[in-house]
């Protein structure tokens, strides 16, 4: 485990960050999880002992994106052993804040099934809001193309909210309550991660109808706008779950 940002002095907080690849890190997550005082811890699941890992220590989890599937742990034991670790964060409603392969993650450790889906969706493109996305801090995409890079999907047990969908595919987002929220899209990225990701994975844009200089173009055209988005999508989140924090202890203390 390494500290990749810390926060100010009056720091309180700890963000605990599974990552499945370097490439696909925090990106523009990291600098507004230091503004909100986390602290921010880098696990490479691939290579840690997960099960040494306190599942409900840190005050949040985020679960980023990767190359494996949800539905791996034959060819990836890590995968597995994060299930678990996942399982028992939800078991005890701790916060947590999943990313495309962190969200299909999400979806097999709440009792539902990750899997390979019909097509693949590479881009920047729309994804729509539910009418419960839409009192949610994923209305911040609504008519703003994001970065999409998959071709698994996910599917969700009953009582989970889903909050947006796409064209291609009906789960683009869904929470729990105000302390889990995962997104099957890519707020993360900035200018500098999409290039990288061009520059490692431009050979399969061919068989998609796409090319390099096709995703460069859109993204002088859209990236401000998606950064813009991101940003107030994860800072609602987060003083989301200030609010309620402040509210559990305000009961807390009135019960006593």
């Amino acid at each position: 485990m390494t500290g990749l940002v810390q926060g100010s002095a009056l720091t309180t907080r700890t963000a605990l960050v599974l990552r499945h690849d370097a490439g696909i890190g925090l990106g523009n997550l990291g600098p507004v999880l230091v503004e909100h005082g986390y602290e921010v811890q880098i696990v490479d699941t691939p290579a840690a002992d997960l099960s040494a890992i306190d599942p409900s220590a840190a005050d949040l989890v985020v679960v980023l994106g990767g190359d494996e599937g949800a539905y791996e742990g034959a060819v990836h034991p890590f995968i597995d052993a994060e299930i678990a670790l996942l399982r028992e964060r939800i078991a005890a409603e701790r916060p947590i804040f999943g990313v495309c392969l962190g969200a299909q993650l999400l979806a097999e450790s709440l009792g539902g099934s990750a899997y390979k889906g019909p097509t693949t969706e590479v881009g920047y493109l729309e994804i729509v809001p539910t009418d419960a996305g839409d009192s949610s801090p994923v209305r911040h995409f609504r008519g703003v193309p994001v970065v999409q890079w998959h071709g698994d999907t996910y599917d969700l047990p009953e009582g989970i909210t889903t909050l947006a969908t796409s064209g291609q595919y009906a789960h683009q987002a869904f929470a729990i309550d105000e302390w889990l929220l995962a997104v099957q899209f890519h707020p993360e990225v900035t200018a500098e991660m999409h290039e990288d990701w061009v520059q490692r994975w431009g050979g399969e844009l061919p068989e998609h109808g796409l090319t390099a200089d096709g995703l460069r173009a859109d993204r002088a055209r859209y990236s401000d706008d998606m950064q813009r988005a991101s940003r107030a999508l994860l800072g609602e989140y987060l003083d989301g779950l200030t609010v309620a924090e402040a509210s559990s202890r305000s009961e807390h203390v009135s019960a006593l």
